[in-house]
């Protein structure tokens, strides 16, 4: 008979594509891309100042949740820090949300920074809050909604800005492509809760973006 597992080296790389592109790095990679894409939303910041502002955007979308979640592991209200269960994963939920209203509200008294960073919060926000809802029901891939979310707010810098996108929504798309094929290998998602994942992270940012921006 064979073995249609994937082998031991496939599995390592999934590892390391699901690590890199976790949904926690998410909003410092969608920063890190708009300062390359459109510098001229960031004059009159100095160098050091855009340090500290990315820095700020990996310190409370990342690092925090991450330290919350561990927290939660050593504490004993979460099996594992993986969080695999839909349990698990409730509060998870409840603490990122609280941080992206926060980066939200800040980002609409920021007129030093791209508008469209007032969309991508909004979305990543409510698509938080729709996740919660669903994994009542269903433990949804948060791979899937994070880089959904990332994929379709690329998509709409393009369209917000007189520039030329396409190549970065082919990366992205590529990206997107080897995110969910690594999360189909390494997780035990379903193909129904890795879809899932993908169409709500595609459709919170297409909501906020119109409604927003």
């Amino acid at each position: 008979m064979q073995n249609n597992s994937p082998s031991t080296l496939t599995k390592f790389f999934g590892y390391v594509i699901s690590f890199i592109f976790h949904p926690l790095f998410v909003p410092t990679y969608f920063i890190l891309y708009l300062i390359k894409v459109v510098p001229f939303e960031f004059v009159g910041i100095t160098d050091w100042q855009l340090q500290l502002r990315v820095f700020s955007v990996f310190w409370l979308t990342a690092f925090f949740p991450a330290f919350a979640v561990f927290l939660l592991w050593r504490l004993k209200f979460s099996e594992s820090i993986f969080l695999r269960t839909q349990k698990d994963r409730i509060i998870p939920y409840v603490i990122v949300m609280f941080f992206y209203w926060w980066m939200y509200y800040l980002s609409r008294n920021f007129s030093d920074q791209p508008i469209v960073l007032k969309y991508f919060y909004f979305g990543v926000f409510i698509a938080s809050a729709l996740g919660l809802i669903v994994n009542n029901f269903i433990k949804v891939s948060l791979h899937g909604m994070g880089i959904g979310g990332l994929l379709t707010a690329v998509i709409f810098v393009g369209v917000k800005y007189p520039i030329n996108n396409i190549i970065w929504d082919i990366v992205i798309l590529f990206i997107a492509g080897i995110v969910i094929s690594a999360r189909m290998m390494v997780s035990d998602h379903s193909n129904k809760e890795l879809t899932i994942g993908l169409g709500i992270g595609i459709i919170t940012q297409t909501l906020a973006y119109f409604w927003v921006g």
